[in-house]
């Protein structure tokens, strides 16, 4: 059995060990900073291809997003599609009726309510209780399609859903999360 004074002997060993390997090491690289020369990725990435160009031979602006796309494929969305993409909502929000908010309000009854206002969350942002109206479907399009584009200010970090109607069936689906829903349009 080692007593203490033999085990602190041994660790001092192989420390002495490991700086004699790795101190003359890290002086000669000190000293030669510098000379390597530049340091080049190992990949290289693809360039994008060039977008297509205008009549007059600029680049084309890319396609704005529109909600009333979005809001006019509500009509044939199907809201078991978005099991998926609610699945990331869920990490911060709920969708019981009787459930309380986690780090985003309770999304129950959202189709139709006013812009900040559930009451038992307090986390809103300055924009958010600002903003005024109710959630309707374009709201909710522009707003999850890109929540910092469509209110600055936000603390929603979600980055958003790029494909409509990924989003239509989004939106259908936060409609059936009602006891009355909304119409659609």
């Amino acid at each position: 059995m080692l007593d203490s004074f033999e085990l602190t002997k041994i660790v001092g060993a192989v420390l002495a060990a490991l700086l004699l390997i790795f101190a003359p090491k890290t002086i000669i690289d000190l000293t030669r900073h510098g000379h390597h020369g530049p340091v080049a990725g190992g990949y290289k990435l693809p360039e994008p291809s060039a977008a297509p160009a205008a009549a007059d031979g600029a680049p084309a602006a890319p396609a704005a997003f529109d909600p009333a796309q979005v809001v006019a494929a509500l009509a044939t969305a199907k809201p078991e599609n978005a099991s998926g993409t609610f699945k990331k909502c869920l990490a911060c929000h709920t969708a019981d009726k009787a459930a309380a908010s986690k780090a985003g309000p309770n999304l129950w009854d959202v189709v139709g309510r006013t812009h900040g206002t559930r009451a038992d969350f307090t986390g809103y942002s300055d924009a958010m209780k600002k903003k005024g109206g109710d959630w309707n479907y374009a709201d909710l399009a522009a707003f999850l399609h890109s929540p910092k584009v469509w209110l600055p200010g936000t603390k929603m970090i979600f980055a958003g859903v790029s494909d409509p109607a990924d989003l239509a069936d989004l939106i259908a689906y936060l409609r059936t999360l009602s006891d009355n829903p909304k119409p659609l349009p």
